[in-house]
């Protein structure tokens, strides 16, 4: 067994399962960098509405120093218009057609809009997208969102920001049991034991943000991250041992 095996999306290899996000803290742009290159991500989610992209600087220039693809996202959208269009100003101005997809429904829980979100899937899709859509920890949008051409899916493991961690392990692991594209657990990360639980789940990766930019120490959070990505993925390869109601011994019985 190698102890690295790519992340795979719409047949694209990525070294790193760490996707790391640049919002949900106040750090600097050189602190920023080197989390940045402490966490060995290779793929960065940016804010469209909050970045001016068109300038190529402070974070892309970042980004193009560190060797990292930028992945805009639809942060702030309500509705499916609105992301859409959000999507192929992205793709104009980044010159790529891949895009994170979120469309939230309010402000106060930033919880996914499971129907604009469909919609604007599914219009993405048929314009040439790669969609990588963040989604409630619901087992059949995950399923529906797959089937109308999504490359992966991004089930929450709770609210965004919130450092929860995975308040619903069952649904992540049903929909990991039935995944047809690469699940992305996104949002709730709050140290790395979450993110060692993902993996261990059999999730593909882990995106995160806010438990790095707002850790006391970003540098070391986005080290232990990277670490707790590559045991968590070991982890579920190697296989756990079953649960059991009661003990069992580890050595066999001494004859009497």
């Amino acid at each position: 067994m190698t102890y690295t095996d790519a992340l795979v999306i719409a047949g694209k290899p990525l070294a790193s399962r760490l996707v790391m996000g640049t919002g949900g803290g106040s750090i600097s742009l050189a602190v920023l960098g080197e989390a940045l290159r402490a966490s060995g991500t290779v793929l960065t989610t940016v804010a469209l509405r909050r970045v001016d992209a068109t300038t190529g600087t402070g974070v892309f220039q970042l980004l193009r120093e560190c060797g990292i693809e930028a992945l805009p996202n639809t942060a702030g959208c309500r509705t499916a218009a609105e992301a859409v269009l959000t999507a192929r100003l992205g793709r104009e101005a980044l010159e790529t057609d891949w895009v994170k997809l979120e469309v939230v429904a309010d402000d106060r829980t930033l919880l996914p809009d499971p129907v604009e979100l469909l919609t604007a899937a599914e219009q993405l899709v048929a314009d040439g997208f790669t969609v990588l859509p963040y989604t409630n920890d619901d087992p059949i949008l995950a399923r529906r969102l797959a089937e109308v051409g999504c490359a992966a899916v991004m089930p929450l493991g709770s609210p965004i920001g919130s450092g929860l961690g995975i308040r619903n392990t069952h649904n992540i692991a049903l929909i990991v049991e039935e995944a047809t594209v690469p699940v992305i657990l996104d949002a709730g990360i709050g140290t790395a034991s979450d993110a060692a639980l993902a993996m261990e789940l059999g999730c593909d990766g882990v995106l995160l943000a806010t438990a790095v930019t707002g850790a006391r120490d970003p540098v070391a959070m986005a080290t232990a991250m990277r670490l707790a990505v590559e045991s968590g993925r070991l982890a579920y390869r190697a296989g756990r041992v079953p649960r059991r109601w009661y003990a069992q011994a580890s050595s066999p019985p001494v004859p009497e």
